[in-house]
């Protein structure tokens, strides 16, 4: 796919906030230890440079709902931002990422901007 000029990628990025924005407020409500999501791409590289991660407080309640039936609900609403954000993607599992503040504070002292660079 070319290369997303300014204009297309300052649309994109308002429809993506938005729809992920929503997205997380409905995980929060729903998902014990959700916290927020952050998403981050490369506009000469989209959309498969698309990363859309999923932050919990805690690694216990990361791992209590990716075991559970919230890996398959975040996916689902990540799913349905995309679409409503007009992002066509094949696996959008692929896209997702999972993380906890307790993971980036023991890891990279809370810098998401280092963490997110180097996942």
């Amino acid at each position: 796919m070319k290369a997303l000029s300014k204009r297309e990628l300052a649309r994109l990025e308002r429809e993506l906030v938005a729809c992920l924005t929503d997205a997380c407020e409905t995980a929060k409500a729903e998902i014990v230890g959700f916290s927020w999501l952050t998403h981050r791409l490369d506009p000469e590289d989209f959309p498969a440079s698309l990363r859309i991660t999923w932050v919990f407080e805690r690694e216990a309640e990361k791992a209590a709902a990716l075991a559970g039936t919230g890996k398959a609900r975040m996916l689902a609403l990540t799913a349905q931002a995309l679409d409503e954000a007009g992002v066509k993607l094949d696996h959008v599992a692929w896209h997702v990422r999972f993380d906890s503040e307790e993971a980036c504070s023991r890891s990279h002292a809370g810098e998401w901007n280092r963490r997110l660079q180097q996942r």
